[in-house]
């Protein structure tokens, strides 16, 4: 993985965004939602922001994890508005057949092309990338780096993060409509007792991932 000359992958940018403000680079933020679940599709976030006018509006933004239902909605329509952004998704016949990290990779990849902003250093919460030894493979003409934690560390991945969570859910809160026995609208596709019960009872729909163990 490459890394922007003078950026230390300890910095945060979390509030000011000054270390990396200072490269006087473009920078987007990515992370994904999806990735431990038995059904549904993975979502990727990618959010850019130009220089914010008013950040008080993103006052609370934080790791999507650690927020309440209500405030990511509210945070999600205002980084929506003020940011430009794109979200990417791979289905779980996709991963299904090329597997969970390299179906990550491919819905990164979408994710900046629906966002429209080139940018040259791309922010990820460690264990996502743009680059893979896959069948998605292409040159690399932008710089990344990768923060442990990074939603609860970067601005960019935190803003990122909500995207994905909220478009994800809303996604699967469609799904159940259609399989409503599983309880997907609450347990959003991830392993709870009562989703495992469901299976136990129904077997697995058409949108859980065959290759995970369903169990």
């Amino acid at each position: 993985m490459l890394q922007a000359p003078g950026i230390n992958p300890e910095t945060t940018e979390k509030t000011s965004q000054t270390s990396c403000d200072a490269t006087e680079l473009l920078i987007a933020g990515f992370d994904e939602v999806g990735r431990g679940a038995l059904a549904g599709p993975v979502a990727v976030g990618c959010v850019h922001f130009d220089a914010l006018s008013d950040p008080g509006r993103l006052t609370g933004l934080d790791d999507s994890k650690r927020l309440a239902p209500k405030k990511r909605e509210v945070l999600y329509e205002r980084i929506c508005a003020l940011s430009e952004w794109g979200v990417g998704w791979v289905s779980n016949s996709m991963i299904d057949r090329y597997g969970i990290v390299s179906a990550l990779t491919l819905a990164a990849r979408r994710a900046y092309r629906a966002m429209g902003q080139r940018a040259d250093l791309l922010l990820f919460d460690r264990g996502l990338s743009l680059q893979s030894a896959s069948a998605f493979s292409e040159p690399q003409r932008y710089k990344e780096l990768a923060f442990t934690k990074g939603d609860a560390r970067s601005l960019h991945i935190a803003a990122a993060s909500i995207l994905a969570k909220v478009s994800r859910d809303r996604a699967m809160t469609r799904i159940h409509a259609c399989f409503p026995g599983y309880d997907f609208d609450r347990n959003k596709g991830y392993g709870t007792a009562g989703h495992l019960a469901a299976l136990r009872r129904l077997g697995p729909s058409s949108i859980h991932r065959r290759s995970f163990r369903l169990t």
